[in-house]
């Protein structure tokens, strides 16, 4: 009880973002879970992320993170390692490293991630 059951996400361009998250989720361990002309999604356990194409009348103002809803997604990877073979491979992807003059640590000299 009170566990988080899914997270749904409305995207610009469905087939961009479930090509890239579904290589990375992949990565996660989290398994193709449902899919439909609007939308897919993944799951890991109990927990699934949903990617819907959002509806053309809303495409005209486009995603920043600064404004009202959803900041961002934070994963836990099993290690450093892990965290940097995804680094090479989301920069190979041609997204961008957020914070790239203070990768792994932008978090602080504890906290090892990648921001992108």
């Amino acid at each position: 009880m009170g566990g988080l059951h899914h997270v749904e996400i409305c995207v610009s361009n469905r087939q961009h973002s479930t090509h890239f998250w579904g290589w990375f989720l992949s990565e996660l361990g989290y398994e193709p879970f449902q899919e439909w002309e609007e939308g897919r999604s993944w799951k890991l356990d109990n927990t699934y992320l949903v990617f819907v194409q959002v509806r053309e009348k809303h495409l005209g103002t486009p995603y920043n993170r600064s404004r009202v809803g959803l900041n961002h997604l934070a994963f836990h990877a099993d290690s450093r390692n892990q965290g940097d073979e995804l680094t090479e491979k989301i920069r190979a992807s041609g997204m961008k490293i957020l914070y790239e003059d203070r990768h792994p640590y932008a978090g602080g000299e504890d906290h090892y991630a990648v921001y992108f």
